[in-house]
């Protein structure tokens, strides 16, 4: 049976340079104005990245654009019987800095699926320009039965 349109295997991308107005409309949506995003003086004295760093959240936001990107061919198919709600992520892990200045790269790859429980389960991993391993995650998709079909 499985879950229509979603299939073990399936890979998406989304890749974003981050840029000033985006950590800087981050912070000011978030309210997290930490000297290490907006603060480049302090970086260059007292850090030893000696610039600015992006948001973890974020990179997490990016990673919600990639699985986003992995629904938007099915969502409003009128032969889908059922629609996705992200559940989460798990395991998240940022394992370098995402400097101002970095073009990202989200992969977001169906790992398995849970028929039972109408989940699918992606891997997602962020790769910067260097091709350096940045943050990774499992993302969670329920899939919830819809209540009716677009009229026509």
């Amino acid at each position: 049976m499985g879950i229509k349109g979603v299939e073990v295997g399936q890979s998406y991308k989304f890749a974003k340079t981050v840029g000033e107005a985006d950590v800087v409309l981050f912070a000011g949506l978030t309210g997290d104005f930490s000297d290490t995003h907006i603060n480049e003086q302090y970086m260059q004295e007292t850090s030893s990245l000696g610039t600015r760093i992006a948001h973890g959240a974020l990179i997490i936001g990016y990673m919600s654009t990639a699985s986003t990107i992995s629904i938007a061919h099915i969502i409003h198919r009128d032969d889908i019987t059922e629609f996705p709600v992200t559940l989460g992520y798990d395991r998240i892990r940022f394992l370098q800095p995402v400097l101002l200045g970095d073009t990202v790269t989200v992969s977001y790859t169906v790992a398995r699926i849970d028929e039972e429980k109408r989940r699918s389960t992606a891997q997602v991993k962020v790769i910067n320009q260097r091709g350096e391993l940045v943050a990774v995650a499992e993302h969670i998709m329920k899939w919830s039965t819809k209540l009716s079909n677009r009229a026509a």
